[in-house]
């Protein structure tokens, strides 16, 4: 095996670039005669437009064009809409209200759009914005998740009674009520996963451009899915053809999920572009960020477990109310539906599971996938029950799941939620995880703990999660004359990665230097396919189709290179670049054999020239990375800060293609999941609704210092549902780390008898939990 070869630590061939500045990412980009834009945005929650006055905004200086929803409707554009044909209970669709790009009847969130003003200058259009005179028309306003359903709840959509946009389940009611009967435990648990804001390192932007001479867009933006935004705004919005409008996504500086979606500032700066017949330039500031991204999670959930006298697991019963925002985001309702529920079964033997989920519509950001996208809530439910039952019963939090795994030897295994997970080891994994974080010496390390005023806790999670499916990807590859070998994939890099993982594998394949192999992505007139980046379907999809086609490619190269040493094809072997005739001396290498590809006279005959394919890779079946993660925590009584002080992780990845940044994306992703458990405190005024936490001085990000040293392992099962045995590994992190702080912060505090602390355990929130527990015991 090679240097670059599979399952070898190269080092991000991206870094240099992007280290020294020579990124480029969408702000980086500036066309001839840009305009800037500016969003007006509703300062209510809850609002009828009454009246909106533009007449000195559009006579101030520097000002092309103030745009509302007047002239949207006169252009006649279409609105942004919900891909997910969710249906309730009884078969009727979910609620679908309208998302226009502007507002001009009423505004439904603090940040609605109503007005976009594009000016000569950024300061222009900003300044231009504060001449617009909007009388607004306050209405009575819902935040919370669980009061979008109270009887006393304002309206937020007359077509949504009582803010219902669908009531859906998944599983067998009665099935499930029946073996709740004859359980001899039952073990409940309300259970808060709180609503998270992305903050990608990067914040969104976007550039509108028109060419009037060919009647088309292009749109720069920074994104997860070139191909997606252009087929989202080409049919619904613009009502075009597709070949009318290319996108171009350059550089991305994070995306977590947020930028997978189409946002109506993409579709104003295109709309601005072709009024005005000049490129337009919009730029979101970070304020502006918490405001207009999509948000994450926001789940408000009862879970009850069924055990038989042995404790062992008979089944799940679970009732959710999500919340969803103002407005149905494009996957919004398929995330605490179809993509985390069938999760519930966890890696257990349920004989039964049923969910019911609620969602509603509230005065808030819309939500929409964040890294995991329904299962990291899945997860945390599930291993926040185990771990209550686990407590409720006198039973170590080892030993409830160990008598309850599904066992390796049953594997490929149906789960009670219907999915089949095809291989795995999960009391394998447990095993080494339990070793690495010496689980046995931890009452040593607890008893030490109160010399120093704290309370020392350990917490177990086990995770599994659906990924790596789903539909089609395709790559290209093709051998250039000077020697470089192209590769066009539809996936799209957001800091992952991916230039040295796919770079990597046709490195492989070709056993050629990775430095050869020049990745090409996120340009629609470039890449003629892409499914865009999502749901760790990098390597498992986009993955399986590069080796697909090196394969491919190498299929013809040895045709050439047999006709070339004037053998037959069959004796021709291809190893580490270099096809030879067995057992003889006579040899090509694959740039040999490269360069005669141009040459029509070299080639067999009906041969058509150049070496380059193109292949489709449809995965047989999703992947199912699974992995335990331990977590000590010391909690300093006096302040109730959290501290983080051991945490190991032990996963199943499948077969791993670079460990560099296999463990990158793991670090990451416990650094956003112990964000959640600990810091990411989104607050609401239930008043007024303004977001209260809408900046960094109030809103709390992961830190270097909240976070001790990883200590990261594999355990690995190849995966049998794609050629290269890998089962994703870009949201585990944030899934497993959730439930195993809280697990830990729990088992910190139960000797003052507290059972369930909610995400986020702030410093006040334990604080107050210890106070409160510390007064009940005195009294």
């Amino acid at each position: 095996m090679g240097k670059f070869g599979m399952g070898q630590p190269v080092r991000r061939v991206e870094d240099e670039r992007l280290l020294t500045g020579h990124g480029r990412y969408t702000d980086d980009i500036s066309l001839q005669h840009q305009a800037y834009g500016y969003v007006l945005r509703s300062p209510h929650a809850h609002a009828r437009i009454l009246r909106l006055d533009a007449r000195d905004a559009r006579a101030a200086p520097g000002v092309l064009a103030v745009l509302t929803a007047d002239e949207l409707k006169a252009d006649g554009l279409g609105t942004l809409l919900c891909a997910i044909p969710l249906e309730n209970k009884d078969g009727t669709p979910l609620k679908t209200p309208p998302r226009p790009l502007l507002q001009g009847e009423r505004v439904r969130y603090v940040g609605d759009p109503v007005a976009f003003v594009v000016a000569e200058t950024l300061q222009e259009a900003r300044d231009a914005a504060e001449l617009i005179d909007v009388e607004y028309e306050t209405l009575p306003s819902v935040t919370a998740t669980a009061g979008a359903l109270a009887a006393a709840a304002p309206t937020i959509w007359p077509e949504a009674p009582g803010n219902l946009c669908f009531d859906w389940e998944l599983g067998d009611r009665k099935a499930t009520e029946a073996v709740f009967a004859r359980a001899k435990r039952v073990i409940r648990l309300e259970i808060v996963n709180n609503r998270i804001v992305p903050n990608s390192m990067e914040a969104r932007g976007a550039i509108g451009d028109y060419d009037a001479s060919q009647n088309r867009l292009t749109l720069y933006t920074s994104s997860q899915g070139s191909h997606g935004l252009r087929a989202a705004f080409a049919k619904e919005v613009f009502n075009i053809t597709i070949d009318k409008l290319r996108v171009v996504t350059p550089d991305v500086g994070g995306g977590f999920g947020m930028k997978i979606f189409p946002y109506p500032e993409q579709g104003l700066v295109l709309w601005a572009a072709r009024r005005l017949k000049r490129p337009v330039k919009w730029a979101s500031e970070r304020s502006e960020a918490f405001i207009s991204d999509s948000h994450g999670r926001d789940n408000v959930s009862v879970a009850e477990l069924a055990l038989d006298e042995n404790a062992r697991f008979l089944a799940l019963r679970v009732s959710t109310v999500a919340n969803l925002g103002a407005y149905l985001s494009q996957y919004a309702p398929y995330i605490p539906t179809e993509a985390g529920t069938h999760m519930f079964a966890g890696v257990y033997t349920f004989e039964s599971v049923y969910v019911e989920v609620k969602g509603v519509f509230t005065n808030t950001v819309p939500i929409d996938a964040y890294r995991g996208a329904g299962r990291p809530e899945a997860a945390y439910l599930v291993e926040r029950l185990v771990d209550h039952a686990a407590r409720e019963l006198g039973l170590a939090p080892d030993e409830i799941r160990r008598r309850n795994f599904i066992p390796a030897e049953a594997m490929p295994y149906t789960t009670a939620t219907g999915l089949v997970y095809d291989t795995g080891d999960f009391a394998g994994v447990m095993a080494e995880a339990l070793k690495a974080a010496d689980w046995a010496g931890f009452a040593s390390r607890r008893a030490a703990s109160p010399k120093a005023g704290k309370r020392r806790g350990i917490g177990l999670a086990y995770y599994i999660e659906k990924c790596g499916g789903g539909e089609d990807e395709r790559a290209h590859i093709r051998f250039e004359p000077d020697g470089q070998i192209s590769l066009f994939v539809g996936s799209l890099s957001n800091g992952q990665g991916h230039e040295t993982a796919f770079a990597q594998l046709a490195a492989d394949r070709f056993g050629v230097d990775i430095g050869r192999i020049k990745v090409i992505q996120g340009d629609t007139d470039l890449i003629d396919f892409g499914r865009g980046t999502g749901g760790s379907r990098a390597l498992p999809v986009q993955g399986s189709a590069v080796v697909r086609t090196a394969d491919k490619v190498l299929e013809k190269a040895k045709k050439i290179a047999a006709h070339l040493l004037e053998a037959n094809e069959l004796d021709v072997e291809f190893k580490e670049g270099v096809f030879a005739i067995a057992g003889t001396d006579r040899r090509m290498t694959i740039d040999e054999v490269a360069k005669a590809a141009f040459d029509a006279k070299r080639l067999p005959a009906g041969m058509t020239p150049g070496l380059e394919d193109k292949v489709h890779h449809m995965p047989a079946a999703p992947t199912y990375p699974n992995g335990c993660h331990i977590c000590e925590v010391e909690i300093d009584e006096a302040t109730g800060i959290v501290e983080v002080v051991r945490y190991h992780v032990v996963d199943d990845f499948g077969v791993v293609v670079n460990p560099i940044l296999l463990a990158g994306q793991v670090h990451g992703g416990i650094a956003q999941g112990v964000g959640q458990a600990l810091l990411e405190r989104t607050v609401y005024d239930p008043e007024s609704g303004q977001l209260l936490a809408g900046s960094f001085m109030d809103y709390d990000m992961p830190r270097a210092d909240n976070l001790p040293e990883i200590v990261f392992a594999t355990h690995n099962v190849p995966s049998t549902a794609n050629p290269l045995g890998v089962k994703g590994a870009g949201e585990a992190g944030a899934i497993g780390a959730p439930p195993a702080v809280i697990n830990a912060v729990v088992d910190a505090l139960a000797e003052l008898g507290i059972r369930h602390v909610d995400m986020p355990a702030t410093p006040e929130t334990v604080w107050r939990l210890i106070a409160g527990a510390k007064a009940a015991k005195a009294a």
